[in-house]
């Protein structure tokens, strides 16, 4: 399967809102359906493009996962549930890394696979909320990458 990273567009917006509700849905058990009906419009109308965009294509150019960073933080990563389990959020967060350079992801706390993944990738948490930042009543995590990689820099004698 070849997979490639690369900018979205805003008018594949819709299509990365279908791909954020298809993978809450998949992932997120803890939410409420009103909790999802609200976010729906906040992610396509202000949090997308809030952040640096990047999609992760399929063979047909169809967005499989996506990230959104700002400031060195992972503010998203979704993967739709047709493609989990395949390296997907792995490559997208290897690519928020060492491109984006991203040290800094906050994450639900009920949201258990994720803070698993997070943990197995080298994140460890440096900090809990009770709210999330739109107040409601949902355990944030704040976790930051440990042991990062040192730049090898190659000097020419």
């Amino acid at each position: 399967m070849e997979l490639t990273i690369d900018q979205i567009n805003k008018i594949e917006y819709p299509e990365v809102v279908n791909v954020w509700e298809a993978s809450v849905r998949a992932t997120h058990h803890f939410l409420k359906e009103e909790d999802i009906e609200y976010f729906k419009p906040l992610i396509l109308n202000t949090y997308l493009d809030a952040v640096e965009l990047r999609g992760i294509r399929n063979s047909e150019n169809k967005i499989a996962g996506f990230l959104g960073v700002a400031e060195q933080n992972l503010e998203m990563l979704f993967i739709h549930p047709d493609y989990r389990g395949k390296k997907i959020g792995k490559t997208l967060l290897d690519y928020a890394i060492t491109k984006l350079n991203v040290i800094k992801v906050d994450v639900n706390e009920q949201n258990e696979q994720a803070v698993g993944f997070y943990k197995h990738c080298g994140f460890e948490v440096i900090g809990h909320s009770e709210l999330d930042a739109t107040g409601k009543p949902y355990p944030i995590l704040h976790m930051e990458l440990k042991d990062r990689p040192l730049l090898k820099v190659k000097l020419n004698s």
